[in-house]
């Protein structure tokens, strides 16, 4: 999986409560070994009409040998991950207009 920040790939993924969230997948990385993801909820982006955006962290784990996505529950994994995704877009940011 290449870093790069993406366009139009989403996810319609089931928290702990049975509740289907979609998502648009934004950004990945790898660090350390290990695939991150950043995602944005479909339903926040339509109804957010600021130039802020929030977006998730999530990491690509192996569960009963199938691909899943996992929150970060490590606060330094997460500062790490979040830096960097943070600076990969900032990198992205047109002043120009």
């Amino acid at each position: 999986m290449e870093d790069n920040i993406l366009e139009n790939d989403y996810f319609t993924l089931t928290d702990e409560d049975g509740n289907e969230i979609e998502f648009e997948l934004i950004a990945q990385c790898e660090r350390n070994g290990q695939q991150y993801l950043a995602m944005i909820p479909v339903e926040d982006e339509e109804k957010n009409d600021s130039d802020v955006c929030e977006y998730i962290i999530l990491k690509v784990a192996e569960e009963d040998g199938e691909e899943v996505l996992v929150t970060v529950d490590d606060d330094d994994e997460l500062d790490d991950v979040a830096d960097y995704f943070d600076d990969l877009f900032t990198q992205e940011i047109d002043y120009d207009n």
